[in-house]
C-alpha cells in the first residue's frame, strides 16, 4: 500500500506547469501508480480550469475580442457545408476516443527485466553503471544542477548513510526499501533533504526514479572520501 505522497504544493505546481522536468516527471509517474493523487489532481486540474475560464470570461467581455469572435463566426458560414461539417466534428471529437497504442517501454538491468511507468516511455537513458549492489542510468531530463536518473539496488544492498546539500526526490518503480525513518514499497514518493539522515536497505532489491539538485553527503567510513568530489559523480 502506497503511504507516502507529493504534498499539496507539488500537486498544485505540477497541475499549473511549473515544475521542472525532472520533478514532473515524477508526480507523472506517481500517480500512474497512485489513485489518491490522481483523484487529487483531478480536482487540482478541475479548479485551475475553473480559474482559468474565469479569466476568460473577463477577456470575452472585451469588444475587440467580440469582434474577432464575429469575424470567425462570418468567416465559417461562408464555408462549403461539407467543410464546415469537418471542422465541427474534428472540434467536437472527445480525446478519450483515440486509443492509447503506446508501448511501455522494458529495460534489462542485472539479469532483472522491468516494464517502466508511460511517462518514461519516450524518455532515453544513458547507459548503466554499477558500483557493487548499486547501478544507475541518467536520464535525459537534466536542467542546470537538476539530475534525473534511475537506481537500481540489488537484493541485499544497501545504499551508505548520508545527508544531502539539496533536495532528493525518491520514487519507487518496483520492490521495496526501508531506513531509520520506515518501509517504502512501490509508488512510494519522498522528498528528502539536509535535515534527514539515511541509509537504504532492501532485501528484495528495488528500481527507484530518483531527483538530485546537489551531491549527496557520506557520514561514515571511507564512502566519505567520496565528499570532495561528490558535485562531479551526483
Amino acid at each position: 500500500m502506497i503511504n507516502h505522497h507529493p504534498d499539496n504544493e507539488i500537486l498544485a505546481a505540477y497541475v499549473r506547469g511549473d515544475l521542472p522536468a525532472a520533478m514532473a516527471t515524477a508526480v507523472a509517474i506517481h500517480q500512474e501508480m497512485c489513485p489518491h493523487c490522481q483523484q487529487n489532481i483531478a480536482e487540482l486540474q478541475e479548479l485551475e480550469a475553473e480559474r482559468y475560464f474565469n479569466d476568460a470570461d473577463d477577456f470575452n467581455s472585451h469588444s475587440d475580442f467580440n469582434n474577432v469572435v464575429d469575424f470567425n463566426r462570418a468567416s465559417n458560414s461562408n464555408l462549403p457545408a461539407s467543410m464546415s461539417a469537418m471542422i465541427e466534428l474534428i472540434t467536437e471529437s472527445d480525446a478519450q476516443d483515440v486509443p492509447n497504442t503506446r508501448q511501455r517501454k522494458t529495460i534489462q538491468v542485472n539479469n532483472t527485466e522491468y516494464t517502466l511507468p508511460n511517462a518514461l516511455t519516450n524518455i532515453a537513458l544513458s547507459k548503466w553503471t554499477s558500483l557493487g549492489y548499486i547501478a544507475r542510468s541518467r536520464l535525459s531530463l537534466d536542467e542546470g544542477d537538476i539530475r534525473a536518473s534511475l537506481l537500481q539496488i540489488l537484493p541485499g544492498g544497501t545504499v551508505p548513510e548520508h545527508t544531502h546539500k539539496g533536495f532528493e526526490i525518491t520514487l519507487i518503480l518496483d520492490g521495496s526499501f526501508s531506513d531509520d525513518m520506515g518501509s517504502y514499497v512501490a509508488g512510494d514518493f519522498m522528498v528528502l533533504d539536509a535535515s534527514h539522515h539515511h541509509s537504504p536497505v532492501t532485501e528484495e532489491g528495488c528500481l527507484c526514479y530518483t531527483v538530485l539538485n546537489n551531491s549527496m553527503h557520506f557520514n561514515k567510513g571511507l564512502n566519505k572520501l567520496l565528499n570532495p568530489i561528490g558535485k562531479l559523480i551526483y
